[in-house]
């Protein structure tokens, strides 16, 4: 059998990246998360780092703004996969130099995880923010760097467990706030289910140089269609009030600045239908669902059980 890719996962305790951490190993690659030392003495990290090492996984301390250390860490694996945050997205310049540096680098996987930033219609600050993200494909591509980038679409494990209700900590029992009329088809993947796929195509040939779309067949669903799976498991209709698209642009301009990019995700989500308003270019791009028929992934319906 031949032997696993060696995997180094930058950004492996954020949201998204510490099950790309978990489900690496979990594969059995020898797998390496790139830390912070600061990141690592943080009480809050300490049960997620434990359970990497008793994963197996390799801690490499260090963090993208130290090159030395960077290029240290990359110089033990075949492939990088970065889960950085919003803020580094443009700093994976820094990963794309020290892997060009290297040399022995056979995939990268940047930081996507959301919607496919070069067909994704979109309004300010979330133009620009998608427009870093193209940016760092370009570079990729440029230096003529192996890669996948993963469309993961929306976090389920994120959105469904209070159905996008701002400050709520479960989904609403009473009434539903609906981004939009609520009609264009939404695509909701766990996180856990994102990881796995993820991995799957880190060393696949057939994902080489192409986009990985994340679009399992029954999480392709509508606001709407969301709500109405909710209220079937609740036995009960919800009191509806729909925010159009007039009123979420005018909110947009009056949030403050840190709340302006998300806002203006959801718009180009919810309301423009970025996650799946187009059709996918066999010579750029592969679906998930073709690739991995095996993966028992998460269906939405399953996922609001765990909330009844």
């Amino acid at each position: 059998m031949a032997q696993k890719s060696k995997i180094l996962v930058i950004g492996g305790t954020g949201c998204i990246g510490k099950y790309i951490v978990e489900a690496s190993a979990k594969a059995g690659h020898p797998t390496f998360a790139l830390v912070r030392e600061s990141t690592a003495s943080k009480p809050e990290k300490s049960q997620l780092i434990e359970s990497f090492k008793s994963s197996g996984v390799t801690l490499v301390y260090g963090d993208i703004y130290h090159h030395d250390s960077l290029v240290k860490a990359v110089e033990q694996v075949d492939i990088v996969i970065s889960a950085v945050g919003s803020q580094q997205i443009a700093d994976q310049v820094k990963v794309i130099a020290a892997i060009k540096e290297v040399g022995n680098i056979k995939r990268f996987l940047p930081s996507e995880f959301g919607p496919d930033v070069d067909c994704a219609h979109a309004v300010e600050p979330a133009a620009s923010f998608f427009g870093l993200k193209a940016g760092i494909r370009r570079s990729i591509e440029a230096e003529g760097i192996p890669y996948t980038y993963v469309v993961s679409n929306v976090f389920a494990g994120y959105f469904l467990s209070n159905l996008g209700q701002t400050g709520a900590t479960a989904p609403p029992r009473e009434k539903v706030v609906i981004i939009g009329d609520g009609n264009p088809k939404v695509i909701f993947v766990k996180e856990e289910d994102i990881a796995t796929y993820t991995i799957k195509a880190a060393d696949d040939p057939r994902t080489l140089n192409k986009t990985l779309y994340l679009r399992p067949p029954a999480n392709i669903l509508s606001f709407n269609e969301i709500v109405l799976l909710w209220e079937k498991k609740i036995g009960k209709t919800l009191e509806k009030i729909y925010v159009l698209e007039d009123q979420l642009l005018k909110k947009i301009q009056e949030s403050p600045v840190s709340f302006k990019l998300h806002i203006s995700i959801i718009h180009s989500v919810f309301v423009k239908g970025s996650a799946g308003n187009f059709e996918i270019d066999d010579f750029v791009g592969v679906k998930s669902s073709e690739l991995y028929p095996e993966v028992k992934y998460t269906t939405s319906d399953e996922h609001l059980d765990h909330f009844l």
